[in-house]
C-alpha cells in the first residue's frame, strides 16, 4: 500500500461526531450528580462548661488631698520643785489711789527729720534796673591771660564762662566756672576774672549785688 493512501476504517475525522455527542452526555450527567449531592455542613454545638467568670467594673472616686494644719506645740514638761526651797511672796500694793487730776508726764513729742538743710536766702539779683557796667575793656581784661603751658601743648583753645557776683562796691566775689575748656584755662579765667573792676548795679537808685556772667577768650597765635 502507498503510504499517501489512508485506511478510512482508522481515520479519526470519521468518529468526530460520536465522540462529540459522547462527550456531552457523559458531561451532563456528571454535572446533575453534582446538583444532588448535598454540600450542608451540620452544625456542631459548643457547649461551655463551668461558670463563666464575671468581671465586674467598679467606679474610681478621685480624691483631692487636704491640708491638715501642723501638730500643735507639744506642751512644756512642768518641773519639779522640791519642798525644801521657799518661795517668796511677793506684795503687790492695789490699795494705791490714783488722783485724776493729776497732770500726767508726757514724753516729748518726736522731732521731725529736718529733710535738708534750709537754703540761705539770696541775697543778690539776677537782673536790675542798672546792670553792673565793666569799667575797662573785655580785650584790656583779656591781655591780663597767661596761656598755660598744658593747654598750649596740647592746643586747646576756646571760650570759658566764669560766673560771679559784683557787690556794691563793684567788687567780684566768688568766681566760678561754669562752662570751661580744661588743660588750666578754667583756673586762669577765674584769676583774670577777679581783676575786672565794675560800677555796681543799682534797683530803685540803691546799689545792690548782682550776679554777672564773663566770657574769658583762649587762643593760641600762629
Amino acid at each position: 500500500m502507498r503510504p499517501d493512501m489512508k485506511n478510512p476504517k482508522y481515520d479519526l475525522r470519521t468518529y468526530y461526531k460520536l465522540f462529540w455527542e459522547v462527550g456531552l452526555i457523559v458531561s451532563l450527567l456528571i454535572f446533575i450528580g453534582l446538583t444532588k449531592i448535598d454540600f450542608d455542613v451540620k452544625k456542631s454545638e459548643i457547649t461551655f462548661k463551668g461558670e463563666q467568670e464575671v468581671i465586674e467594673m467598679e467606679e474610681v472616686v478621685q480624691t483631692q488631698q487636704q491640708d491638715r494644719p501642723p501638730p500643735p506645740p507639744r506642751p512644756q514638761v512642768p518641773v519639779a520643785v522640791p519642798n525644801s526651797e521657799i518661795i517668796e511672796d511677793v506684795e503687790i500694793n492695789i490699795d494705791a489711789e490714783i488722783d485724776m487730776d493729776e497732770a500726767l508726764d508726757m514724753p516729748p513729742p518726736p522731732q521731725e527729720e529736718e529733710a535738708a538743710e534750709e537754703e540761705e536766702e539770696e541775697d543778690f539779683f539776677v537782673s536790675v534796673e542798672k546792670m553792673p557796667k565793666m569799667k575797662s575793656s573785655l580785650a584790656e581784661l583779656q591781655q591780663n591771660i597767661v596761656y598755660p603751658d598744658r593747654a598750649q601743648k596740647a592746643g586747646i583753645e576756646g571760650r570759658v564762662i566764669v560766673q560771679f557776683i559784683v557787690n556794691e562796691k563793684g567788687e567780684v566775689e566768688d568766681p566760678r566756672v561754669i562752662r570751661g575748656i580744661g588743660g588750666g584755662c578754667d583756673e586762669e579765667a577765674v584769676r583774670v576774672a577777679k581783676l575786672a573792676k565794675f560800677e555796681p548795679g543799682e534797683q530803685r537808685g540803691v546799689p545792690v549785688r548782682v550776679q554777672y556772667s564773663l566770657p574769658i577768650m583762649f587762643m593760641l597765635r600762629k
